[in-house]
This record gives C-alpha cells, sequence and structure tokens, in this order.
C-alpha cells in the first residue's frame, strides 16, 4: 500500500456535460422501462405486468444515479472508500434490483412476435448457454476482483477515464450477469437448479470476505492509497457485500419451486387425480 491515491483525481468525470448525459441517459432507460410496462399491461390486462418489478427497475437506476453522480462521484476520484462504495451500489445493489425488474420478460411480452422468437433463439445460442452458466458469471463477478486489487491493474484502470468508466461497466454488467444466474426471474436455459446456485452463492460470500479481509490486512493488495482508506474501503465490501448478498439469497428463495411430485392415481381409472391445485397450475 502506499500513501497515495493513484491518478483518477486528475481524470474525475465532474464535468457539466457529463453529468447531464448520465442523467439522461438514466432517465431515458427509466422511460423506456416504464412505457414497455404500460404497453404490457395494455396488451394484456389480465395478465398485466407488476408494479413491483417498475418500481424494482427505478430503484435500480436511482442506485447508479447514486453512484456516478455527485457527490459520491467526485469524492471516489480521490478517496478509496468512495470507490468501494461505488463498487457496491454499481456491481451488487443496483444490478440485483435491475434483474429482478425482469427486462427480458418484458421485452418478450411487447416485442413483435418475429422480433421475439429472434430474441428467444439469442437465448438458446451456445454463447448465451455458456455465458449464464454459474461457473463463469461467478468468475467474472467475483473472481476478477482478485485480479483487479491484487495486481497493478486497478491503478492503470482507474489512472485515466476511459478505464474508470470500463471498470464501471463491467462491475454493472457482470454483476447484472451474475444476479440474473442465481436468482432472475428472467428465462435462462441453462440455469441450473437451486442446490447449485446456493452452492455458486456461498463460493462468491466467501471470496468477497476472504478479500475484504487481505485487503484490510493490507496482504498481497496493490492499492495506492493510505492505510486508513484501504481498511475503510475493505469494511465496505465486506459489510456492504454480505448485505447484497443476504438480499440476492432471499430473492433466490423467493423464487423456490419445489418440483412436482408423483401424483396419486385412481384407483378405478389408473390415472392421476386432478387436484385442484393441478387444475390451477
Amino acid at each position: 500500500m502506499d500513501h497515495d491515491m493513484p491518478g483518477p483525481g486528475d481524470h474525475a468525470p465532474g464535468g457539466l456535460w457529463q453529468t447531464l448525459l448520465l442523467v439522461l441517459g438514466l432517465l431515458l432507460a427509466s422511460a423506456a422501462y416504464l412505457l414497455l410496462a404500460h404497453r404490457a399491461r395494455r396488451r394484456n390486462s389480465a395478465r398485466g405486468w407488476g408494479r413491483w418489478r417498475s418500481a424494482a427497475f427505478l430503484t435500480g437506476t436511482f442506485l447508479l444515479a447514486v453512484a456516478l453522480l455527485p457527490p459520491l462521484a467526485p469524492f471516489a476520484h480521490h478517496d478509496f472508500r468512495g470507490h468501494m462504495a461505488q463498487h457496491m451500489l454499481i456491481g451488487m445493489s443496483a444490478p440485483l434490483a435491475l434483474v429482478l425488474s425482469a427486462p427480458v420478460t418484458l421485452l418478450l411480452r411487447t416485442l413483435p412476435a418475429t422480433r421475439g422468437r429472434q430474441l428467444t433463439k439469442a437465448l438458446h445460442t451456445r454463447p448465451a448457454r455458456i455465458l449464464t452458466h454459474p461457473a463463469v458469471a461467478l468468475l467474472l463477478s467475483t473472481g476478477t476482483l482478485a485480479l483487479l486489487y491484487f495486481t497493478p491493474l486497478y491503478h492503470a484502470s482507474t489512472g485515466n477515464a476511459a478505464g474508470h468508466w470500463l471498470l464501471h461497466a463491467h462491475f454493472l454488467l457482470s454483476g447484472c450477469l451474475f444476479a440474473h444466474v442465481i436468482a432472475g426471474p428472467d428465462p435462462a436455459p441453462s440455469r441450473p437448479g437451486v442446490p447449485a446456485r446456493l452452492v455458486c452463492l456461498g463460493i462468491a460470500i466467501a471470496a468477497h470476505a476472504a478479500i475484504s479481509q487481505l485487503m484490510y490486512g493490507g496482504f498481497w493488495i496493490d492499492i495506492h492509497a493510505p492505510v486508513d482508506q484501504v481498511q475503510g474501503g475493505a469494511e465496505i465490501m465486506y459489510y456492504g457485500g454480505d448485505i447484497t448478498e443476504l438480499l440476492l439469497a432471499a430473492a433466490l428463495v423467493t423464487t423456490w419451486r419445489p418440483a412436482p411430485g408423483p401424483q396419486p392415481r385412481s384407483a378405478a381409472t389408473g390415472s392421476p387425480l386432478a387436484t385442484g391445485a393441478a387444475a390451477a397450475r
């Protein structure tokens, strides 16, 4: 550990135009989602579209705004604790909210039939299956943290504006991928059963804890920042990661649907009995 922040302060994105573009982009994304949700409700009023899913998307965009706009964004360029708070918001909290809004399902309900079939076909391609495998999602979202903080990569990526924004993009996309694989409501053709996903989530929790503890103790890390900032960032990673991963586990549990067991057969006909629950399904 050094006692100087690396150079992101010299490249801090604090210009008015950049702030306005960020605000505009988040507002447009929110407006587009709400428009599609309204279209889904009009297209099938009986099925509708859950307002809590819209609320989840708006929560996700709000968390991104908190992370990328003042006062946190300028602070993150001069203090490692601010960087770690950004990491938690962009890479864990916002992705969970965005994934729970089920954007792919919303698209499938509102796109024309031809486009919907194309999207469904894309979701079943081999690259999509590989990308959405839990091991790949775990490697991209959690495995790269060791590469970032235990090598000069952190200093290199935050030392210029382009690298800094690429780091943000990686946090967001990999976080969304992991949340989708573990507990996303959108279709995932290669998603394994709940026990396998719980194992992956447990590995992620253990990895976050190990990395944050090594960071707090100053072992193996390559972060050019004062010791108190690095230790504060490690605490944010440890406790913030635990909170978000517990929420992710809760989301997984709420989507747990036991596999239907064998149905009792009628003694007279030998056919399955038509219970009320089966009829409802």
